[in-house]
């Protein structure tokens, strides 16, 4: 431990497993004190195992107004203050294309990866305030720099998650209330969502889409955690309205 994160507190949503369980890690790692929430409770089980006593889990659905004010107060009760907000929980649906998604699944997805973020923000927003200031961090996706064919409500909604989080960095910034929004836009991640697209692709079109990270692998979690400390960090004190690429590559080409 470097104590980066020393006296801070954090709450990471989607901790369950994947980019959401490896922030939690790393960020409890570097000092933080971190409240961990998901709708997979066994799956938050195991990620609170690995925090060495550095928080708390908490049965979350981000898409219910009524469970963040329950997050965000229990987070304030057990820590007295928030600081840090990672934005991680996220879905991708089938058939997602202009063809044959259902309303449904979009509004489904919309109200996880869209919705969720938002609400998470909005309710962060006041409590950072009482505490001088703080870092929220939504997870966006290459996906939400570039089109593609079969993910349409994904794209969307992390293309919408980037202009959100630029319209919340102005607006912090322009009130004084020293609380920065930054996005991050990974790669293909080798997590239980970012693996699902092999089954829609197959083999070897998966394996086209992971040569296309001119590193020449896919990411793992931990790639994209190392970045969501850098964020939460006073390292980052001058970031805001970023859109930080964590991609292997794959927009450089």
């Amino acid at each position: 431990m470097t104590g980066r994160l020393r006296h801070k507190t954090a709450l990471v949503t989607g901790a369950a497993s994947g980019i959401g369980r490896q922030s939690a890690i790393r960020m409890a790692e570097e000092g933080a004190l971190v409240c961990i929430t998901d709708i997979d409770d066994e799956g938050l089980a195991g990620t609170l195992a690995l925090m060495a006593g550095r928080g708390f889990s908490l049965h979350h659905d981000v898409t219910q107004e009524e469970s963040w004010r329950a997050a965000i107060a229990m987070a304030l009760e057990r820590f007295g203050k928030l600081q840090i907000l990672v934005n991680c929980a996220g879905i991708g649906v089938r058939n997602d294309n202009i063809a044959a998604l259902e309303e449904e699944g979009w509004d489904r997805l919309m109200a996880v990866n869209l919705h969720g973020t938002f609400m998470g923000c909005q309710q962060a927003i006041a409590c950072m305030r009482q505490a001088g200031g703080g870092s929220l961090i939504n997870i966006s996706s290459v996906l939400g720099l570039r089109g593609s064919a079969d993910a349409l409500s994904y794209c969307a909604s992390k293309g919408a998650v980037r202009l959100l989080t630029k319209s919340i960095a102005v607006h912090c910034g322009r009130q004084g209330y020293n609380i920065r929004c930054n996005a991050i836009c990974p790669g293909y991640i080798a997590t239980p969502l970012g693996l699902s697209v092999r089954e829609s692709l197959g083999d070897e079109e998966f394996q086209r889409l992971v040569d296309k990270h001119v590193v020449g692998r896919m990411g793992v979690a931990d790639d994209v955690a190392g970045m969501v400390v850098y964020l939460a960090s006073d390292e980052s004190s001058f970031v805001t309205g970023a859109e930080m690429v964590v991609d292997g590559g794959y927009t450089a080409g």
